[in-house]
């Protein structure tokens, strides 16, 4: 059974009040990096960035996390910016679901090894099965799902959608 439970709309809604929320955080700030993990963390990542480019002045840097998801350990963490354009300013790691924690807890041990200003996380889906000590700081939902069901984040042109299966 394939459940929709977020519309377009509903995205589009969420990109906004997120995309606010990081911009609040972020004031002050000259330049905001946005770090979107490979797939749909990535676009995602796009989506909050186009919004902060219309609602602040600071630069909005956006950056591609590529790691593999199954075995981040043994890929490691690449980012398509240098270590110098991220040192000591302030980052929001965007993925599209937060479901063990893998994926976003490797991320940010790879920020952490450079100083940094500040270190976020955004993501559209917190599913709540952590196996790590990983908090999404923004969320869109947060579900308390089996683990044999199944989140489908699905962005389209004009017909974004998250379903349950």
């Amino acid at each position: 059974m394939v459940n929709r439970i977020l519309t377009h709309e509903q995205i589009k809604h969420t990109v906004k009040r997120i995309s606010y929320q990081i911009y609040e955080a972020n004031v002050d700030e000259k330049e905001i990096i946005i770090a979107g993990i490979e797939g749909g963390g990535l676009n995602f990542a796009k989506k909050i960035s186009a919004v902060l480019k219309k609602i602040t002045e600071a630069h909005i840097v956006l950056c591609k996390i590529n790691m593999d998801k199954k075995n981040p350990l043994a890929s490691g963490v690449k980012t398509s910016i240098s270590e110098e354009a991220y040192k000591n300013k302030s980052i929001v790691l965007v993925d599209d679901v937060l479901n063990s924690g893998t994926t976003l807890i490797y991320g940010v041990h790879h920020f952490l090894k450079t100083p940094i200003k500040q270190l976020k996380t955004a993501v559209l889906v917190n599913r709540n099965h952590k196996k790590y000590p990983i908090k999404a700081d923004y969320k869109g939902i947060s579900l308390s799902t089996s683990l044999n069901e199944h989140i489908r984040v699905e962005f389209q042109s004009k017909n974004d959608a998250v379903y349950l299966e």
